[in-house]
């Protein structure tokens, strides 16, 4: 009886290690790109609540006597100014905090962890114009964005 060969087929290690490294490469040249992207998402959603809670504490002082004194005031008021995710502090990265007075506020919106949810600072006030910075925390004298 003859015996057919089989014949085995597969990858060597050589190859399987070539494919290994190829993913490797793609993955170191992606990976910082995808954080950057991130990075900018978590700024203009920081930027887009910063004028959300701007105009919320515009729209609260038309109705009272003086401006909301902190974020929770715009989220538990009835009805509400602003969510409740918002309202907490933290929303996608960015933490915000907002100091109201009778003729006068402020808010402010620092990245959770620096350099990793956001790069830039970001400030309004009673004027309407946000301020960014790289360097530091953005308050008045900030370069507008």
């Amino acid at each position: 009886m003859d015996r057919e060969k089989k014949s085995l087929t597969g990858f060597t290690l050589v190859e399987i290690m070539i494919v290994v490294g190829v993913i490797v490469v793609l993955a170191a040249i992606a990976i910082p790109g995808i954080l950057r992207s991130r990075m900018n998402a978590n700024e203009a959603a920081a930027i887009a609540s910063v004028k959300t809670i701007s105009w919320a504490t515009t729209t609260y002082r038309a109705g009272n006597p003086a401006y909301p004194a902190n974020l929770s005031d715009l989220a538990t008021s009835s009805p509400a100014y602003v969510d409740s995710v918002l309202g907490s502090g933290t929303k996608q990265g960015y933490n915000f905090a907002l100091a109201g007075g009778a003729n006068t506020f402020n808010v402010t919106a620092a990245p959770a962890t620096a350099n990793v949810t956001g790069v830039r600072t970001f400030f309004v006030d009673e004027s309407g114009v946000i301020r960014g910075s790289s360097n530091g925390t953005a308050d008045v004298t900030s370069l507008p964005i």
